[in-house]
């Protein structure tokens, strides 16, 4: 049908992950889309968290700032983008268009989806062993890269030498980059990662 708002009844995201929650329509000639307003229930209040308008995006709520977005040059699509979950976001969500015709109607319409957020079960973070012996010409660009598994966030520790003893630390990033390899990049190197 003609402007129908298409999404889902229930998502399920990870805390510290993010979720879309999906609210499209075919656009079609005549109708503009005026103002789309994303607001949450829960606990038997209802807030507006975004609010898109001919002056531009607004999100209405501090909890929300800099962690929700909606698309912004895909004609049709409205739906939420909510990153860094919290428990705290679980809770039904509407997203809420308003179109106006080619002679003045206002036309509106909603979907609500539920959203859950949950914990994932805490796991040690496992790293995935790297090639051992790697032997790259010298001036090469190269790069070690740490794989690491488990409950998200998980932070990353590159060092030069042996682990238990003095070491070097290089990198906080998951990988080690060299633009320009040296003689005295020979050596041993380990990575360490941690999370909560």
């Amino acid at each position: 049908a003609l402007l129908d708002l298409a999404g889902v009844h229930q998502v399920q995201g990870t805390w510290m992950g993010s979720v879309t929650l999906p609210c499209t329509y075919m656009p079609s000639d005549g109708f503009t889309q005026q103002t789309l307003i994303w607001s949450m229930e829960r606990d038997d209040s209802t807030s507006t968290i975004f609010r898109r308008d001919y002056s531009g995006d607004h999100v209405l709520l501090s909890q929300f700032r800099n962690r929700v977005s909606v698309p912004k040059h895909i004609p049709g699509d409205a739906s939420l983008l909510i990153e860094n979950l919290e428990i705290s976001d679980s809770g039904h969500y509407t997203c809420q268009v308003i179109w106006r015709t080619k002679n003045n109607r206002v036309i509106t319409r909603e979907v609500t989806t539920t959203v859950k957020v949950v914990k994932v079960a805490a796991t040690k973070p496992i790293i995935r062993a790297g090639e051992l012996g790697l032997t790259v010409p010298a001036g090469a660009r190269t790069s070690l890269t740490c794989v690491a598994s488990g409950s998200p966030p998980i932070s990353y520790r590159w060092f030069r030498g042996t682990p238990g003893q003095k070491a070097l630390l290089l990198s906080r990033q998951a990988e080690l980059v060299w633009d320009s390899l040296q003689p005295s990049d020979t050596g041993k190197y380990y990575c360490e990662v941690e999370n909560r």
